[in-house]
């Protein structure tokens, strides 16, 4: 919580930082409870209590010959507002941690610690302990420490009853493990992994086809679906890690690059992780996108193009590797328990751009 200073005229009227809107009591109760959620998560590295002014880190170097420290910051954007409709708020944590979990894999990083900022209008320690909840879940099934935040009541500011959430991971790989996609070449194979869901992007248009066109309630299970739209709708966002890292760390080479498919679909993050003089050509018959997709497209009218673009369309992420390794490395993975991959396009000689055939 921020302190704005002591008051010191006489001529003002006599008041307190809670008729302000901001109460202390309240974020030292939210603090109390979020302290214990956090400090189940953390690692031998950690040398810091939560409540302290910075966190203290001290990193595992061994076995890295040039260690190299990966960053990454992200929000959950306007999935949010499933969560102010359903009053559901331990999944939101699990969107935002495993998201940047996946956006520093994609650099063949592994999390070290994660950050959070939660800012409200008005803060409710019940609330603040549940979105807690769900970062200390996620941190603690991908080995990585919750070392601090800050929690942010700022009246006027937010909507009664609404937060926003974001966060900052730091993680580290050996200089010569990072994955640069600078040896992808043309015949190599995309594998693609599957999502969970929409995991934490699209939101505005599923939003606005599922509420404002349609006016359905998120306790509404529209032909086709298995579950109500909520429980879709709020489907934690996936961590690749547990599948992707037994495989860097194994078989080192063996993937020239991962690219994390969130906004802007296939289409816009494959190009990401290629070099000059290579496309992508991916097989739209290679995997059925999920039903929410399938509905999200025919009832809002949303064409093919469009699609591609704004939704992962079922594959939260992309591995490329060379031919020879593709079906050792698909077996693997639809071994490990865990939702594995199908090849779902080929990369050609050309620009730096995804079709689909």
């Amino acid at each position: 919580m921020r302190n704005d200073g002591t008051p010191d005229g006489s001529e003002v009227s006599a008041t307190d930082y809670k008729a302000a809107g901001v109460d202390i009591d309240a974020g030292n109760e939210a603090v109390r409870r979020i302290r214990t959620l956090a400090c189940d998560t953390f690692t031998p590295g950690v040398l810091s209590e939560i409540g302290s002014f910075g966190g203290l880190f001290r990193p595992d170097l061994s076995g890295l010959s040039e260690p190299v420290l990966v960053s990454s910051a992200d929000g959950v954007g306007t999935k949010l507002k499933l969560a102010f409709l359903t009053g559901r708020h331990n999944t939101v944590g699990v969107d935002l941690v495993n998201h940047c979990v996946n956006d520093i894999l994609v650099q063949g990083a592994r999390p070290l610690f994660f950050l959070d900022y939660l800012a409200t209008g008005r803060l409710s320690p019940e609330i603040a302990a549940d979105v807690v909840a769900g970062l200390a879940t996620a941190c603690l099934e991908n080995g990585c420490a919750l070392i601090g935040g800050e929690t942010a009541e700022m009246p006027g500011f937010y909507a009664d009853g609404e937060y926003d959430l974001a966060g900052f991971i730091v993680g580290l790989v050996d200089r010569g493990h990072v994955l640069d996609g600078a040896g992808i070449q043309p015949g190599d194979r995309v594998i693609g992994l599957p999502s969970s869901g929409l995991h934490t992007n699209g939101y505005s248009l599923a939003r606005h086809i599922v509420f404002d066109r349609l006016h359905l309630s998120a306790e509404a299970r529209p032909d086709g679906l298995d579950d109500p739209l909520g429980d879709v709708l709020l489907q934690p966002h996936r961590s690749y890690l547990s599948l992707v890292q037994p495989v860097l760390s194994a078989t080192p080479g063996v993937i020239k690059g991962l690219a994390h498919i969130t906004g802007g679909g296939l289409t816009d993050n494959l190009p990401r992780v290629l070099p000059d003089g290579v496309g992508v050509e991916i097989d739209r018959r290679s995997w059925i996108p999920p039903a929410i997709f399938r509905f999200l497209q025919r009832e809002g009218g949303v064409s093919e193009t469009e699609a591609f673009r704004t939704f992962n369309m079922g594959i939260g992420m992309t591995i490329v590797c060379a031919p020879e390794h593709c079906d050792e490395l698909v077996s693997r993975l639809q071994a490990s328990g865990e939702p594995g991959g199908v090849v779902i396009g080929t990369v050609v000689a050309g620009e730096r751009l995804v079709t689909y055939v």
